[in-house]
């Protein structure tokens, strides 16, 4: 195959982007290095655009000239927090960015896309949550998901595109240290942040109905995920339209677990700090994850032991890096 990543040089992009090339397929990486980096992906072809600013003309005709059959999508914005504050910038890069390459694929004729997007579109749903769970997103990040996946449902109606969109749950650790999420934006980079600074990992909340009365969350491999994305560009369906697939390994761990192997793993004395609920949190949360295996086969392969421990290693290179600067 010939595959354009955008945000390939990212932190699930860049694993991804590796994999395909490992495989022995062409890869174009086009990511405007806001968040991601180059150093991740330094022997790929690259090209610097923001994607979500009248870039189809642009998209089409490097589709065009690299001959491109296929496109792996997940260049974004993907703070909650941020998207509160600046909810028309995210609909504008989010929404935006998968309209601009629609546009381009369409022109170009190039009709497999594999879309990034995420189980926030859920909401507060809480269990073992299937893909035809109701959507009902509780920030703007998680709206632009949805309507990104529904832009993407649209455009398969109207011409011959075969997609594919796949909601993630918890995604963490590192295929290699050098690849590792360089931003503390969860529950393991934020645990390490504390950690490092001699403070208490915090946890929100211990009287829920869960075993140990702390929230249960599905935590994914990145390597997992990446390897998600290649099996499903694979199986996409020979009809046109959009595929929801959820990405997750189908068991819940808890965040007490969570912080304890984190804390484990880093050497750390330190005791949590159980502080209140947050508004919004649901109990339990786990992905249904029988649709992508019955499609692809594929199934998660790693523990949470080996994104902890992984995660860790990246941190632990980042620093060193750091240090050498």
């Amino acid at each position: 195959m010939r595959v354009m990543v955008t945000g390939g040089a990212g932190y699930i992009g860049a694993h991804t982007s590796r994999l395909l090339v490992e495989r022995g397929d062409y890869v174009l990486v086009v990511d405007d290095l806001v968040t991601g980096s180059r150093d991740r992906i330094p022997e790929l072809p690259l090209v610097s655009v923001n994607i979500a600013n009248g870039s189809a003309g642009q998209l089409e005709s490097l589709m065009r000239e690299h001959r491109i059959d296929s496109v792996i999508h997940f260049a974004g914005k993907k703070q909650v927090a941020e998207s509160v504050e600046k909810p028309a910038w995210y609909y504008e890069q989010n929404v935006g960015s998968v309209a601009q390459l629609l546009l381009a694929m369409e022109a170009a004729h190039v009709s497999n896309l594999v879309f990034s997007s995420s189980a926030a579109v859920y909401g507060e749903a809480s269990g073992a949550i299937a893909e035809d769970a109701p959507t009902y997103p509780i920030n703007p990040y998680g709206a632009t998901k949805l309507v990104g996946e529904q832009l993407v449902a649209a455009s398969a109606n109207a011409w011959p595109l075969r997609a594919a969109s796949l909601r993630y749950f918890n995604v963490g650790g590192a295929g290699s240290p050098e690849l590792g999420d360089t931003q503390a934006l969860n529950l393991i980079p934020i645990c390490f942040e504390q950690i490092a600074a001699n403070k208490a990992p915090l946890i929100f909340g211990d009287d829920y109905d869960t075993l140990d009365g702390t929230c249960v969350r599905d935590y994914v491999h990145v390597s997992d995920v990446a390897e998600a994305h290649l099996a499903v560009l694979d199986a996409l369906p020979k009809e046109p339209g959009n595929t929801v697939l959820n990405i997750g390994t189908g068991i819940g761990t808890s965040v007490r677990e969570m912080v304890d192997s984190i804390l484990h793993v880093s050497g750390s004395a330190l005791e949590p700090l159980v502080l209140e609920r947050r508004s919004g949190d649901p109990a339990a949360v786990v992905g249904g994850v029988e649709s992508i295996r019955e499609l692809t086969g594929w199934s998660a392969r790693y523990t949470v032991s080996d994104i902890v421990k992984s995660a860790w290693e990246s941190r632990q290179y980042f620093e060193r890096v750091s240090a050498q600067i």
